[in-house]
């Protein structure tokens, strides 16, 4: 038997011409619409894969922008540091330009007289300790035949040390690396070049960098940007010259120490201590007062635990006295707020996000402190720290059911006992 399909083809060939053919049923219309592919399906397929690739790329570009967009935070937050300097200068006459160019060479010869300390000194050391090396060895040996029983000599352990096959591969090792080692210099110089010109450039055009931003804003938008700016401006350099003002309070009492003692290098130490134990956070203290213990050490063991003494002692005095009374009004945030902080910009960013945690963490502080509404405090005695105490003690609920019910005495308790809202 011919199907439908068939049956209406053979009618539409048969009928002669000038004939109009009756329309097709709804069940074949219906069939010929479902074939069809909607139209706005291939668009959105298409726009589907432009999204994916717009994703992609993007991922891949901010990846590898990556440190390139670290090296420009920290340079804004330098230019906000340098900010107060150059403004205050700006302010007497001098070209803004001018003024950010007097502000970074002060910090470039600073940065760069203190490594050239700290390498005199590192170099002075290693040579010392090159030239006692024998004296030392020759120490050593006796200390292990007088306690082992044994018969070493020195020409023997340097024979060994010299001809062994780790000391070798260690040798080679380093030589294959002198290379990674200098690409690293290099590259680290370059950034330093990258970091030192975005925040030139920010310091510098700091108010035309403003007025770009505010141009694409509306008013409203604009002032609460140029609060949050100044705020970050005001937290920022505070931040950083509380923090110096604490170096030098820190290096000079070091510096009286170290020179008493008469360790060597005592400047630099100095310097060394004020430097880490300022500006690196939460560890910066142990690392700053480790390399003068143990040059103190060379001198003699007993140095070395009074400066150990020394660093406890005053890192308490300028934990309750000096460093509350120099960042009230700068850095006013909690201690354990700063410490989370300085651990979370840790985990984000590695030592840049420990450095900008703290100002960071402070501009937002006073930023939202603005716009949180707050109310006057009850005199209610748990604000204050003590317990309020509700309904009888059991010292009373004793006696009540000793005396039962019925006593007069219970009942004159029950009146005196104070109720629940506070009133007797």
């Amino acid at each position: 038997m011919a199907s439908t399909d068939e049956t209406a083809q053979v009618t539409q060939d048969i009928a002669p011409p000038g004939t109009t053919q009756p329309p097709r049923p709804p069940a074949e219309a219906d069939a010929g619409n479902g074939a069809r592919m909607p139209r706005w399906l291939p668009r959105a397929m298409v726009l589907a894969l432009a999204l994916i690739a717009c994703f992609q790329l993007g991922s891949w570009a901010f990846h590898q922008l990556t440190g390139l967009l670290i090296n420009v935070l920290i340079a804004f937050f330098l230019a906000l540091a340098v900010e107060p300097a150059v403004s205050w200068m700006a302010a007497r006459g001098l070209r803004r330009g001018f003024a950010t160019f007097i502000v970074f060479m002060g910090v470039l010869i600073a940065g760069a007289g203190f490594v050239t300390l700290m390498g005199s000194m590192l170099a002075g050391q290693i040579v010392d300790m090159v030239e006692d090396f024998p004296d030392y060895l020759d120490k050593v040996i006796s200390w292990i035949n007088q306690t082992f029983h044994t018969d070493l000599s020195r020409v023997e352990v340097q024979d060994s040390l010299v001809h062994s096959d780790w000391l070798q591969k260690y040798v080679q090792n380093s030589a294959s690396g002198v290379l990674d080692v200098s690409a690293q210099v290099l590259g680290g110089l370059f950034q330093l070049l990258t970091i030192m010109l975005f925040s030139f450039y920010f310091a510098a055009d700091g108010p035309r960098l403003r007025r770009a931003l505010c141009s694409v804003l509306p008013p409203a938008r604009q002032a609460e940007v140029l609060r949050a700016w100044e705020i970050a401006v005001d937290k920022t350099g505070g931040y950083l010259y509380s923090r110096g003002l604490m170096a030098l309070i820190s290096g000079i009492a070091h510096y009286i120490l170290l020179q008493t003692l008469d360790v060597p290098y005592a400047p630099v130490l100095a310097v060394w201590v004020g430097l880490v134990s300022q500006f690196i956070p939460t560890i910066g203290t142990y690392l700053a007062g480790a390399l003068p213990m143990l040059i103190a050490f060379t001198v003699d063991p007993w140095y070395a635990l009074w400066v150990l003494i020394f660093v406890v002692i005053y890192q308490q005095f300028e934990n309750y006295m000096l460093q509350p009374k120099l960042t009230a009004k700068s850095v006013d945030i909690h201690p354990a707020v700063a410490f989370g902080s300085v651990i979370a910009g840790t985990a984000l960013l590695g030592a840049v996000g420990a450095l900008i945690a703290i100002p960071a963490v402070a501009t937002l502080q006073a930023f939202l402190g603005a716009y949180v509404k707050r109310y006057d405090v009850t005199d209610d005695p748990r604000v204050h720290g003590h317990r309020r105490r509700v309904g009888p003690t059991l010292l009373a609920r004793v006696r009540r059911a000793l005396r039962g019910p019925n006593e007069p005495g219970a009942a004159a308790e029950s009146e005196t006992r104070p109720k629940p809202d506070g009133r007797s």
